[in-house]
């Protein structure tokens, strides 16, 4: 067995399947985009105006990152309420979130290549779509999957599942990548290659404890996983 000190960038913590990859599935936080700064001032925010004066607890928010917002509020014991003005501020705040550097190259490479990409995040979907939109990001995505838009949100299996069917690819001819254990449960539960990001990753440990099949610590090092198709 592999052990966590010896997964390093690009390390394939399992045997890789024979047939190619045709299809990507990203999360959205921490893989694609670093909204930290924004969401912890959204947090703020909202925790000031539904529950009052006092420290928002938004490092134990994170430890939830890639559940659906409401969820993290029932799991904290927080009112549900701080869900609109969060999403007011989000919007409003939206310009100033940051792409990680090697993402717009890694997503260019990736249609390129012909491969399908698409987004399963935590976020609902009109406003993952929309921040993709602000950014400049949403034409490299075949489609953006929001949590309120399955059944069932991370950790189910759900999400992914969705995403396979509308970009019409086997689960053994796709990868999963994400940042929190909650992805890599996702994707586990669907079936699919399950990637772990280490570039916006909050908590390594916890997230090589989740058992990744394949650990990256650069975008670009998702390239060796994903060769051109043919024709491309």
């Amino acid at each position: 067995m592999t052990t966590a000190s010896e997964r390093d960038v690009g390390a394939d913590t399992g045997q890789r399947p024979a047939v190619p990859r045709q299809a990507v599935v990203f999360d959205l936080d921490g893989v694609v985009v670093d909204s930290f700064a924004v969401m912890g001032e959204a947090f703020a925010l909202a925790h000031a105006e539904v529950v009052g004066d006092g420290p928002a607890p938004f490092e134990e928010y994170q430890r939830h990152q890639g559940r659906y917002f409401p969820d993290i509020m029932r799991i904290m014991g927080l009112p549900l309420e701080m869900e609109e003005p969060f999403v007011r501020e989000s919007y409003r705040l939206a310009d100033r979130v940051q792409v990680y550097d090697g993402v717009v190259d890694l997503l260019r490479t990736l249609n390129e290549r012909g491969l399908k990409l698409a987004v399963a995040t935590g976020k609902a979907g009109v406003r993952a779509r929309s921040l993709l939109d602000v950014l400049g990001l949403l034409p490299y995505f075949d489609h953006v999957i929001g949590s309120d838009e399955v059944p069932r949100p991370k950790p189910a299996p759900d999400i992914v599942r969705r995403a396979l069917e509308l970009l019409d690819v086997p689960a053994d001819r796709a990868v999963m990548i994400g940042d929190a254990p909650t992805d890599l449960a996702s994707a586990q539960g669907a079936g699919v290659t399950a990637v772990a990001a280490l570039w916006g990753c909050h908590d390594g440990a916890e997230l090589l404890a989740a058992g990744p099949d394949v650990v990256l610590r650069r975008p670009a090092d998702l390239l060796a996983l994903c060769p051109a198709l043919p024709g491309h």
